[in-house]
C-alpha cells in the first residue's frame, strides 16, 4: 500500500490527470471521482484534470464527464476511483498513461496500479477522498462543486447514513462537507426521489419477493418485467435495497436478466456476511452488499441455498 504522500508527489508532479471510476456508477463512484476533479483543479489551475468514463444522464447533477482523446493519456497520470478491480473500470484506456493510482474501500482482492490507497473500513471512496484533502488542506482547495459530489457519494453508499458502513467518522466527514457548502436536504432529496416507473417497479418488487423462513429474500427482474414498465437494467439500482426495509428480510438477491441468457445478481445483507458467496459467484465486494452473477437458473437456485444457508446460520448464532 502506498502513502498518501507518495500519492500526492504524483499529482504534483504531472500536469494532466485523467480520473477513471467503475462501470455501471453508483453516486459514489461518481462522487469521489468528481469530487477529486474538482478539488486538484481549483488546487493546481494550471494542471489539465479530467473525469471519464459512460455519461449517466441520472447522475449529471453531480458531474457530467469529459471527452478526452486518446492522444492525451501519454505522459498522463491517471487515478481510478471506487473500483476494486481493473475489468471493472469503465474507459479502457486507464492503462494508457505513465502511472496508474488506484483509490478505493472495497476488499483489495485484486491489486493494480503503481500506487494503491485502500481502506475497506471507510463507509465510501467518498469519504477517502474528503480525508485526502483533509490531509493535505494547507496545499489544497475544497469546493462547494467538491463537497456537493462528494457528499452524494457518502450518502449513496451509507443509504443516507442507514447501513452499517456509517461510523463516528463518516458523520463528521459529512458535516464538514455541508460546511463545505453541500445542501444536505437538496442531495437526500435528489437521491430519495424516483420516477413513476421506477415507483410500480418498487410495487412489482414488493409484492413478488419471496422469503424463506430463515430471512433469506428473492425476486427476479426479467426483460419481459423491465419492458413493462418501460426500464432498462440501469434503473434496477433504485430497488436494491428495499427488500431491507422488511422486517424479516435478513439477507436478499435481486436477479436481473441479461441479454446473455444470464443473471446480474445483487446481493445485500443485515447481518450475514456475503461477499465470500459472491465470489463463489464471479463476483465479490462488501461484507454486507456485494455482486454476482448466475449463468443459469440452476445457479440462481444455488445461490439462494446458499443464501438462506447463511440467513439460517446467522439466526442461530452460529455466524
Amino acid at each position: 500500500m502506498a502513502d498518501l504522500d507518495a500519492i500526492f508527489e504524483q499529482i504534483k508532479k504531472y500536469n494532466r490527470i485523467i480520473i477513471h471510476r467503475h462501470q455501471r456508477p453508483d453516486p459514489d463512484a461518481i462522487g469521489s471521482q468528481v469530487g477529486l476533479a474538482s478539488i486538484l483543479r481549483a488546487s493546481f489551475p494550471y494542471k489539465e484534470v479530467a473525469v471519464v468514463g459512460k455519461e449517466i444522464p441520472g447522475f449529471n447533477w453531480i458531474g457530467q464527464m469529459d471527452d478526452v482523446d486518446s492522444s492525451e493519456y501519454d505522459g498522463a497520470l491517471v487515478i481510478v476511483t471506487d473500483t476494486a478491480n481493473a475489468p471493472r473500470i469503465d474507459d479502457r484506456r486507464f492503462n494508457n498513461g505513465d502511472e496508474l493510482i488506484k483509490i478505493d474501500h472495497h476488499p483489495n482482492d485484486e491489486p493494480y496500479g503503481d500506487l494503491m490507497w485502500v481502506d475497506d473500513q471507510a463507509s465510501s471512496c467518498s469519504e477517502l477522498i474528503y480525508g485526502f484533502y483533509q490531509h493535505f488542506a494547507k496545499e489544497l482547495t475544497m469546493t462547494k462543486e467538491a463537497a456537493t459530489a462528494l457528499y452524494a457519494g457518502i450518502i449513496g453508499d451509507t443509504g443516507r447514513f442507514l447501513y452499517p458502513a456509517t461510523t463516528p467518522k463518516t458523520m463528521l466527514v459529512a458535516g464538514a462537507l455541508m460546511a463545505a457548502g453541500a445542501d444536505a436536504a437538496a442531495i437526500s432529496q435528489r437521491e430519495n426521489e424516483i420516477s413513476l416507473p421506477l415507483a410500480r417497479l418498487s410495487a412489482y418488487v414488493y409484492e413478488h419477493l419471496t422469503i424463506t423462513d430463515s430471512g433469506a429474500g428473492s425476486v427476479l427482474l426479467t426483460d419481459e418485467v423491465l419492458n413493462q414498465f418501460g426500464l432498462t437494467e440501469a434503473g434496477t439500482s433504485a430497488v436494491v435495497s428495499l427488500p431491507g426495509r422488511i422486517k424479516d428480510v435478513v439477507a436478499w438477491a435481486i436477479y436481473v436478466q441479461q441479454e446473455d441468457g444470464g443473471f446480474r445478481v445483487r446481493l445485500r445483507s443485515k447481518g450475514p456476511v456475503i461477499n465470500e458467496l459472491a465470489k463463489r459467484h464471479h463476483g465479490g465486494g462488501h461484507p454486507l452488499a456485494s455482486g454476482a452473477r448466475a449463468n443459469d437458473e440452476a445457479e440462481m437456485k444455488q445461490i439462494m441455498q446458499e443464501l438462506d444457508e447463511l440467513t439460517t446460520q446467522f439466526l442461530k448464532g452460529e455466524l
